[in-house]
């Protein structure tokens, strides 16, 4: 109803009080089958908690794909439009929980320590405008590292296909970007299309 990604307190996002919300989250997904959770909210401390519940209750298997780099980008846009979050959201900002997009250190100091609480997986998002921030983090790490193609990378590079001022290879060109800085994954809405054009 906030906008926001975690539980308010006092006008202000309550990092504990949201892991405890995440915790019941992630184990209830465990308990219907997840292989994977993935917590994007960006609460310090979650992966540890989230590995601590899941162990707990012997879902040992359940790997954890921490979104351990999330900058407070304007890339955001399309989707926070369709889901109505940046209404809810008005003047209001994330960035006291999501990185600001200038910093690449902090990139390094969250994913260690997201590794360090048990994280299986690591996600860099927004994807291809933070390409030297993937770069650093499989370099770094060498864990498997994921990176989202976001609604506004996407949308700049489907409309200009649309509109004729960019060939269709772009989307294609864009996400081997990702693949070449070192993602083992792309999250992207061309998905589907992109399956379809290298099955053909």
């Amino acid at each position: 109803s906030h906008g926001h990604d975690g539980i308010i307190v006092k006008n202000k996002i309550d990092n504990d009080e949201t892991i405890k919300i995440l915790t019941k989250q992630a184990l209830l997904n465990a308990k219907m089958g997840c292989d994977v959770i993935a917590p994007s909210d960006m609460m310090d401390g979650r992966v540890g908690a989230i590995r601590k519940v899941l162990d707990a209750n012997k879902f040992y298997d359940v790997s954890i794909l921490s979104y351990a780099i999330k900058y407070a980008s304007s890339f955001y846009g399309p989707f926070r439009d369709a889901v109505g979050s940046a209404a809810n959201l008005g003047k209001a900002s994330k960035k006291t929980y999501q990185m600001n997009f200038a910093n690449l250190d902090e990139a390094l100091h969250e994913a260690g320590m997201d590794i360090e609480e048990g994280a299986d997986i690591v996600m860099v998002k927004p994807g291809t405008a933070y390409l030297d921030v993937v770069h650093a983090i499989k370099s770094a790490f060498q864990v498997p590292t994921f990176v989202y193609q976001v609604s506004g990378e996407y949308s700049m590079l489907q409309l200009s296909i649309e509109k004729g001022w960019l060939d269709k290879d772009v989307m294609l060109e864009s996400l081997m970007c990702c693949k070449r800085a070192g993602a083992d994954a792309i999250l992207t809405y061309a998905a589907k299309q992109i399956a379809s054009e290298l099955n053909s």
